[in-house]
């Protein structure tokens, strides 16, 4: 009895995992059996073969069917394992020579009428069957999204027909092409803001350096357009993070036509969401919002209304850059490297300070309120804003002049600083710095360090305030293009850190 065998995919997180699915024909009473730790998806695909076999006019021998996904012991979620299973069961019955199968990699979900529709995960699966020396078999509507793992052998085929003319040499398919890169989309531009000079001022500190910002503000004062105008002036994703921010997209299955995309992720999820939504989860484990907007700007507006335990999620991946998903059978990782962009405001009804609007609460209201966000998540936040409201006086004047392309070439600019300095580290930004390093590139002059001891003592910063005050210092001096980091520019970044409720 042969074991015809197909060489498959496994996915944990932005991992593919090997597979082999083994297909047994025994005999006995007819029976269709799929073993090897196999989610409700994968136990159901024996009906979606069933199905795209008879479409081809075959009929299943009447023998025990045995599919073993090996190795046996790793979750198997999906339905990218339909293909594979309909390919080893064909080798089975000798409908295609198992050897022509042996050079790929197969994945793809099947339709009851024999046609391969696309499924999650296919640029992952290509990078896999690129390391490991095979080609990949894949839908043809996921052709494009595959053929970026180049110097690979891809058949992006229709249907089970076309892939098993192509394997025999009858009607060969052509390789496909990569899918194009998507154009940058304009989005509001900074000269829309009126007023709001600080603010701005820290929103492009923080594109500069990757620094996570917290703006706090009544209604209306600008909060929420400022953080969409942060997009139009970060750097464009150079090649590999665009690769990395499209293998996340890919095991989401939110990449279309296999387009890349240079433009930075910019997630903004309403404040009702989950915790499984927001870092990852569920029933069957994917990417949260922290992780598809990985490289990119994850925009929590009205911050204290989420779920303070969701928020308190965010605490782990804001300081490793990762968020691992625990589960009884599998623990998950994706990646998480963000920047956290948050608006709020001051109180309740969002009026604290102005005595003809505020409620009369004020200002226990405003401690209140802003007590729903925990301390140890403020204090991972580097940059704290107070956004006044705009006055009609404001709102009259011509729009000012320098604008989100004037704001983008100094961030790239000090991107290019970061660039260089770090080429010899696995980090990108002043950001992610930290112990030695930090030391190395941030230790202030004389001044400096007698200027930040005394603010220390005073404002009662934490270890983690302390680096991160050295942090954002180094970014206003890349922008500057001071090659040391000076008193003035220790005390810019001290004026950032977190102040108690206003009252």
């Amino acid at each position: 009895m042969m074991v015809a065998s197909v060489s498959t995919v496994a996915y944990l997180g932005l991992e593919a995992r090997a597979v082999e699915v083994q297909v047994q024909l025994i005999p006995g009473l007819p029976a269709f059996n799929v073993v090897g730790l196999a989610d409700k998806a994968v136990a159901e695909s024996r009906e979606r073969v069933r199905g795209a076999i008879s479409a081809l006019g075959l009929a299943l021998p009447p023998k025990r069917i045995v599919v073993n996904l090996s190795p046996a012991d790793l979750p198997k979620e999906g339905t990218h394992l339909d293909l594979p299973i309909a390919m080893g069961l064909l080798a089975a019955m000798g409908v295609v020579d198992a050897e022509a199968l042996a050079d790929f990699v197969v994945v793809g979900e099947l339709g009851l009428d024999a046609r391969i529709a696309p499924s999650p995960g296919v640029l992952l699966a290509a990078l896999h069957a690129a390391t490991i020396g095979k080609g990949l078999i894949c839908p043809v509507s996921q052709g494009a999204e595959a053929a970026w793992a180049q110097g690979i052998d891809i058949v992006a085929a229709p249907d089970i027909l076309s892939l098993l003319n192509h394997l025999k040499g009858h009607g060969l398919l052509g390789a496909p092409a990569p899918g194009t890169v998507e154009e940058t989309v304009p989005g509001p531009d900074l000269k829309q803001v009126k007023g709001q000079e600080t603010a701005k001022r820290a929103l492009e500190i923080a594109a500069a350096g990757g620094h996570n910002l917290v703006m706090i503000g009544p209604p209306g004062a600008g909060k929420s357009l400022m953080a969409a105008c942060l997009p139009g002036i970060l750097p464009p994703l150079d090649p590999s993070e665009a690769l990395e921010v499209s293998m996340v997209a890919s095991v989401a299955g939110t990449m279309t036509n296999g387009r890349l995309t240079r433009t930075r992720p910019f997630r903004a999820p309403h404040h009702s969401a989950s915790m499984a939504a927001l870092v990852g989860g569920g029933l069957k484990v994917r990417p949260g919002e922290v992780s598809l907007a990985h490289l990119g700007v994850l925009f929590l507006d009205e911050l204290p209304e989420f779920q303070r335990a969701v928020l308190d999620s965010l605490r782990q991946p804001l300081e490793t850059g990762t968020v691992s998903v625990a589960r009884a059978n599998a623990h998950v990782t994706f990646p998480s490297r963000i920047q956290l962009v948050a608006a709020m405001n001051p109180c309740k009804c969002g009026h604290l300070g102005d005595a003809s609007l505020a409620c009369s609460r004020a200002p226990r209201c405003a401690a209140d309120y802003q007590a729903k966000v925990s301390g140890p998540l403020l204090d991972r936040i580097d940059l704290h804003v107070d956004v006044n409201a705009v006055s009609a006086a404001d709102l009259v004047l011509p729009p000012p002049t320098e604008g989100s392309a004037e704001v983008a070439a100094r961030v790239a600019a000090a991107r290019r600083v970061q660039t260089a300095r770090y080429a010899d580290h696995p980090i990108r930004t002043n950001a992610e710095a930290d112990g030695a390093l930090l030391e190395a590139v941030a230790t202030p002059d004389e001044p400096g360090r007698t200027l930040l001891a005394q603010a220390s003592e005073a404002m009662r910063l934490s270890a983690r305030g302390y680096t991160r005050i050295l942090r954002v210092a180094r970014t206003i001096a890349d922008l500057s293009g001071s090659e040391g980091v000076g008193r003035i520019h220790i005390a810019e970044a001290l004026s950032y850190r977190r102040q108690a409720p206003r009252s």
